[in-house]
């Protein structure tokens, strides 16, 4: 069995440039009084801050280093990430949307550290999104950057901006999906990735 080199590890980072807690504390005060919201109760004067706070995270995705091995054995069979947990902000009403990311992929010259899936698919749930933006992003920067023979992404999320308001549809799951290369040009290939995932067999 071959020794695995991993090459150069590859900074990435898709945090804001600037951020000013202090300014979105003031303006999360401001837009809470503008809705008639009494910051003066208990309870409710820190709410300012906590609330900046919580947006800052929910908007900055964590800078992570990708590195890649050599496929030293060839593997040439699927390899798939399920249920991975991502939490993103509808970018229309800025109201969180929860769910599972399913990533997977046929390897090529390089394989993957199974945990940058995840960290993957955090690094663009982070900040204002759509989902099907998010599930193809995610596809196509595993396609850039491993360049394996295919690659398959289902995102499975609620909508808070269609649970808590408008439609109030509670418990209405939308599902997206990205399959490129041998995933989408082979009918075998994409059902296994359907299979594996478990988006198959609730069709």
């Amino acid at each position: 069995m071959g020794v695995k080199v991993p090459l150069s590890p590859l900074p990435v980072d898709r945090r804001p440039a600037t951020r000013d807690l202090v300014a979105a504390e003031q303006a999360a005060a401001a837009f809470l009084a503008a809705l008639g919201v009494n910051l003066d109760a208990d309870g409710l004067a820190e709410t300012p801050g906590r609330m900046a706070r919580a947006y800052a995270e929910l908007l900055t995705p964590r800078e992570f280093r990708l590195t890649t091995f050599a496929n030293d054995e060839g593997y040439d069979e699927l390899v798939v990430a399920r249920a991975i947990p991502i939490r993103s902000v509808c970018e229309h009403h800025l109201l969180p949307f929860i769910g599972v990311a399913h990533v997977g992929y046929l390897p090529g010259e390089r394989i993957l550290g199974l945990s940058k899936l995840a960290r993957v698919a955090e690094l663009f749930a982070h900040g204002p999104q759509v989902q099907e933006r998010l599930t193809k992003q995610i596809a196509d920067w595993l396609t850039a950057h491993l360049r394996p023979r295919g690659v398959g992404v289902v995102v499975e999320a609620q909508h808070l901006c269609m649970t808590l308001r408008g439609v109030q549809a509670v418990g209405a799951t939308t599902i997206t999906s990205t399959l490129l290369g041998a995933l989408r040009d082979d009918s075998r290939s994409r059902a296994e990735f359907f299979t594996l995932t478990g988006v198959g067999a609730r069709a």
